[in-house]
């Protein structure tokens, strides 16, 4: 991984760099995620807003209310649809970027596993990562346990 990592929509129209390290990789299995993803499961790279930057284009906005009335802006392209990132209310100082627009995807390991009671059963969650089975009440833990995995590396 190099700074920035730099990133975009499938079409090309947006482009954005992450210019401090992450916070943490995970994998979320709640049933929003599959059904954006279209897959069992979406990656998310947490990630310090301030270091998130649209480079080129503007990517459109939609919002959502999720349960329990948390709401998240959906920043994707206007123009092929592709989801780029998150931005949770409820956390102002924090981004969450979809890892599969990342122009280098080689480095990503997700330390953690979230809404794994939605998870499907035929998707694997190691007892070795850090696990919540909804919505964790911070990010702390996987952020902790990233930084392990990092200085390990």
């Amino acid at each position: 991984m190099q700074l920035p990592l730099t990133g975009g929509c499938q079409c090309g129209s947006v482009r954005y760099q992450i210019t401090a390290n992450p916070l943490a990789v995970y994998v979320c299995h709640c049933t929003e995620c599959q059904r954006q993803s279209g897959s069992a499961f979406a990656l998310s790279l947490a990630v310090a807003r301030e270091a998130l930057v649209v480079v080129e284009g503007a990517p459109a906005v939609w919002r959502r209310e999720l349960e329990g009335g948390r709401i998240i802006d959906c920043l994707f392209c206007g123009a092929c649809g592709v989801r780029l990132f998150h931005n949770p209310e409820r956390n102002p100082r924090a981004s969450i970027v979809k890892p599969g627009t990342l122009d280098d995807t080689t480095w990503l390991k997700p330390v953690g596993h979230i809404w794994t009671r939605s998870a499907q059963s035929w998707v694997p969650i190691p007892q070795t990562t850090v696990n919540y089975e909804g919505q964790p009440p911070d990010l702390s833990r996987l952020i902790e346990a990233w930084k392990a995995q990092q200085a390990a590396e």
